[in-house]
């Protein structure tokens, strides 16, 4: 069954990439994957809509949920950040107060490898943060702050 779930979360990232212009040989080597599989999912063949049904129940799920389920399912960092900042809706925005003492737990932690240190202060880049909080939760001195970034809407002129 995992091997199932991982081929509708391979499912969903596919189609994701290939709405936002991906080629089939780009969508192909960024999920580790041959391009006539990628050919396949594109068309909708050979794939379970009962995978892809859990798949998405698992896209939804709180981020650091669907992070740890992922990367169960993967046992792959780098296959895991791609799957998840492709499927993730939410934006977030990290903050690093000074009372940040550069442990490097963060560090450890993130799993998306948003977080770096960089003159002994950790730095995170939100373009990778999925907003699961592993590294505000774990951090000692209570100095990361993730917020969720609310899109604003342009409305058009009439």
């Amino acid at each position: 069954m995992p091997k199932h779930i991982i081929s509708g979360l391979n499912y969903l990232a596919a189609i994701n990439l290939r709405k936002e212009g991906y080629l089939q040989k780009e969508i192909a080597d960024r999920l580790g994957m041959d391009r006539s599989t990628v050919s396949h999912y594109i068309n909708g063949r050979n794939i379970s809509w009962d995978s892809i049904e859990i798949a998405e129940t698992i896209s939804k799920l709180y981020p650091e949920d669907f992070l740890k389920i992922t990367y169960a399912l993967t046992k792959d960092a780098e296959k895991t950040r791609i799957i998840i900042k492709t499927l993730m809706e939410g934006k977030f925005d990290a903050k690093v107060k000074d009372s940040c003492i550069g442990c490097g737990l963060c560090v450890d932690t993130c799993l998306m490898k948003a977080v770096e240190l960089t003159d002994l202060k950790a730095q995170i880049d939100s373009n990778w943060c999925c907003g699961c909080h592993m590294c505000e939760s774990r951090c000692p001195t209570n100095s990361i702050e993730i917020l969720e970034v609310e899109e604003t809407k342009v409305s058009e002129p009439q």
